[in-house]
């Protein structure tokens, strides 16, 4: 099979110039895998140039890799980094012997150790092969340079693999590292901050602190479309400003849904026991009109447990602190637990992933909600963005009161929240 794609246009995307797609993309496209084309598409170039532009990584044809499925692979984790959801849905296709001839290819190699371990790690399956060689190098499994990792990961004996996932199989959600990242990173916003704070007299800063807090949760509420009573803002506001004073937990969740919906008579608190979907109603016919598929219910208890394991690593990590929040925001977001108050309550856990983490004091905060809502329009087409890219892999169904029935069978609808990979700006 030819792997490697001509891509004047390549589904649907313009290159910036003529060449052939390879890596997750031309895989992708090769064996009609479900799942959506990466952010970012490898092309090899006539032209002997290497730089990357919006949406493509261009290479000069020095790095165009052979046409075997392994020599794709290998160039994908060596270029592209590791796409999780990308290969639970290869190792859904592929048999259990094709996984193995991958693995084989080159025993002592880094990438195909890598595809071993990934594959055990993800299907839950142990393949009829012994141990690594004892003599061969530990190697990191996620990329430092590619991507955010856990900088004290666990080692794998059985594959010579340092697993330095900021997850586990039941939620890892993966960043790729940018040159806007890492320059807002090098600024050091954090210590900024307290140098600036320092010199405001404590009284002062008490006050503006308050000051904020209800400008926040005002905010937060406006996102949403909600003008609650000012003791319902205020209520919010000062659970806003104990943000990182607890562990998180679904005990802390349960009881910050409670704060936000205020009055449970007519919203069931705790996780859904239903679907869910963020969008509209056909004027007409009632018919849903998603824009985002919230997780099946049936799979939020292991979704929301790998969720807080994943928070418990990553604060205690060296993953900086604005990654490590909008890691684990957005991917409650996403998974979209609960029937009213997801939205605040994601907010909310930037404020708490940064007071965790020391980025801010207790009780003082940045206006995030505040900052949002004057961007509104980014903020939603951020998350139209990855929702929309999944929506066509989502059976459903339309329920009896217009909700949506994921019709997906449970593992493909599980991952489908698990192992999206982010591609921040």
């Amino acid at each position: 099979m030819r792997f490697s794609k001509k891509a004047s246009v390549f589904i649907g995307r313009v290159p910036p110039e003529e060449g052939v797609a390879v890596g997750y993309a031309a895989i992708i496209s090769s064996l009609d895998l479900p799942v959506p084309l990466p952010a970012q598409i490898s092309l090899i170039s006539t032209k002997h140039k290497k730089y990357q532009t919006n949406g493509w990584n261009i290479f000069g044809p020095k790095y165009q890799p052979k046409e075997t499925l392994y020599k794709q692979l290998v160039f994908a984790l060596k270029y592209e980094g590791i796409n999780l959801l990308f290969y639970k849905k290869l190792f859904q296709y592929l048999e259990t012997d094709d996984v193995i001839d991958l693995v084989q290819a080159e025993p002592a190699g880094q990438y195909s150790r890598k595809i071993w371990f990934l594959y055990e790690w993800l299907m839950g399956k142990r393949l009829p092969l012994e141990n690594a060689d004892v003599k061969i190098k530990y190697v990191d499994l996620l990329d430092g340079k590619l991507q955010y990792a856990l900088e004290n990961g666990q080692r794998s004996y059985r594959h010579r693999i340092v697993n330095n996932l900021p997850g586990t199989p039941d939620f890892c959600p993966l960043v790729f590292k940018t040159r806007k990242l890492e320059n807002y990173i090098t600024q050091n916003l954090s210590e900024q901050q307290d140098k600036f704070l320092g010199r405001i007299h404590r009284d002062i800063l008490l006050r503006t602190s308050s000051f904020l807090l209800l400008e926040d949760s005002k905010a937060s509420f406006t996102i949403e479309g909600e003008s609650p009573q000012n003791k319902r803002v205020a209520r919010w506001g000062k659970a806003i400003g104990e943000a990182g004073k607890n562990l998180l937990s679904e005990q802390e969740l349960l009881r910050l849904q409670r704060l936000v919906i205020g009055d449970t008579r007519f919203v069931e608190p705790g996780y859904r026991r239903e679907g869910g979907f963020v969008g509209d109603h056909d004027r007409i016919t009632g018919e849903p009109l998603p824009e985002h598929i919230s997780a099946r219910w049936q799979d939020l208890d292991q979704l929301m447990g790998g969720l807080i394991t994943a928070h418990k690593q990553l604060e205690t990590s060296l993953v900086d602190p604005v990654i490590a929040a909008a890691m684990v925001a957005f991917g409650f977001v996403f998974i979209h637990p609960f029937q009213d108050g997801n939205g605040r309550i994601h907010r909310y856990l930037v404020h708490h992933m940064l007071a965790r983490k020391s980025f801010t004091r207790q009780g003082v905060i940045f206006p995030v909600s505040a900052s949002i809502l004057e961007h509104i329009t980014d903020y939603r087409r951020v998350l139209q963005t990855y929702s929309q890219s999944l929506l066509d892999f989502i059976e459903w169904q339309r329920t009896s009161d217009n909700n949506v029935e994921v019709l997906n069978d449970k593992e493909i609808a599980e991952i489908e929240y698990q192992y999206r990979s982010i591609f921040l700006e």
